[in-house]
């Protein structure tokens, strides 16, 4: 709990601790990651549990259907292997964040690791735990939590970094503003190339297909209606 409440308070303080050496003050980094991966196990859990059915298109269409199927198949992908993904992703930031601060060099990429391991098992506590109480409860769905995770991400991700370089308000806006500008570039690449390999896998021909019958039953609608009336 102290670690949890100093990473809110003094990130500076747990992050920094850590690289310099202390190692009884707080959890380390590998075991306050590992809670962060047992919590989000319970998390996938509860959503299994209590969520089965997150409906957002209209299914009593075959466009809606397909699109849905889309979505479940995502769905699955990510709550199942969450734990993987949220791992796949430090190396990433850690690399993202030393090109950032390329002038600065305070922390090696070794350190930066530790930055957001840290960081990232923190934000990712604050999720499980908001998932295994709230999803029960039918307050929210997980894919609505879904569309909050990376702006927290991103924000308390600054404030870490904020703190562990002892950067003013104005060089941490500017750095901020680059990191997000290179994140959006890459995410907009990656979705691109997933956008591709999905229509060169066929992942989206029977949903195409069941677009083009819906366009073509709503051309032929207008007609069938001066003939019937």
């Amino acid at each position: 709990m102290r670690t949890f409440l100093s990473l809110f308070s003094k990130p500076d303080d747990v992050i920094g601790g850590y690289i310099n050496g202390t190692r009884k003050k707080y959890v380390n980094v590998i075991s306050y990651f590992a809670l962060a991966i047992t919590l989000a196990g319970l998390q996938i859990y509860v959503i299994q549990k209590f969520q089965t059915d997150v409906t957002l298109y209209d299914t009593s269409t075959e466009l809606g259907q397909k699109q849905q199927e889309v979505f479940d198949s995502i769905f699955k992908f990510t709550t199942d292997y969450q734990s993987l993904v949220m791992m796949l992703y430090i190396p990433f930031y850690a690399l993202l964040a030393r090109i950032v601060f390329f002038k600065i060099n305070t922390l090696n990429y070794t350190e930066l690791l530790v930055v957001f391991l840290y960081a990232q098992a923190q934000i990712s506590i604050c999720i499980a735990v908001l998932s295994i109480i709230i999803i029960p409860l039918n307050i929210m769905s997980f894919a609505t939590i879904g569309f909050f995770i990376m702006p927290l991400q991103i924000i308390y991700f600054t404030y870490c970094l904020k703190r562990v370089y002892g950067l003013n308000n104005t060089q941490t806006l500017i750095r901020t503003l680059i990191f997000i500008g290179i994140l959006g570039l890459l995410m907009f690449i990656i979705m691109v190339a997933g956008v591709v390999f999905a229509l060169k896998s066929g992942m989206f021909d029977e949903m195409i297909e069941a677009k083009k019958a819906a366009a073509e039953t709503a051309k032929l609608m207008p007609q069938l209606s001066h003939f019937l009336f």
